[in-house]
């Protein structure tokens, strides 16, 4: 009973069997070009990189028109109205590609997350086949000892 049990779960997992695939290279492969840009973007505008190129901006263009003489200031404080114009602007345009790129990324982390469950599913199943195969084994084992003692006693 335990061998034709033991078989029809072998049987099972060979059906259940798929070939192995990358998550990650079939997700970069479904983008459109214009959302592996808003990846791209979003992994880029994420970053310390990015930040400390704004923070020099920043810097640069308040110090420069704070403490250089009126002459050659061209944005002039305290309202700073092109300063904040172009950085209002690098916020409406980034907003919308930084969303989309989040989006994506966690499309991404679902299918992996999916992936991972429907592995973590097949290595279950094996782990029961390999459990029941070790019984069996384990069984064989005890019925051998037990013939040999047997055998053993009979020789005494």
């Amino acid at each position: 009973m335990k061998q034709s049990k033991l078989k029809a779960a072998l049987e099972e997992l060979k059906k259940l069997r798929k070939p192995p695939y990358n998550v990650n290279a079939v997700h970069k492969e479904s983008l459109s070009s214009l959302e592996k840009i808003a990846v791209k973007v979003t992994d880029r505008v994420g970053s310390v990189g990015f930040f400390l190129i704004i923070f020099g901006w920043t810097l640069l263009w308040l110090g420069w028109n704070t403490i250089v003489p009126n002459q050659s200031r061209f944005d002039p404080f305290p309202a700073f109205v092109l300063w904040l114009f172009i950085s209002n602007m690098i916020q409406i345009f980034l907003m919308p590609l930084i969303m989309i790129g989040q989006n994506l990324q966690g499309r991404h982390a679902e299918k992996r997350a999916e992936s991972d469950f429907d592995v973590n599913v097949r290595a279950e199943k094996e782990i029961e086949v390999i459990l029941l195969h070790l019984e069996q084994q384990n069984e064989l084992i005890l019925k051998i000892l037990d013939h040999i003692e047997k055998v053993n006693i009979k020789k005494k």
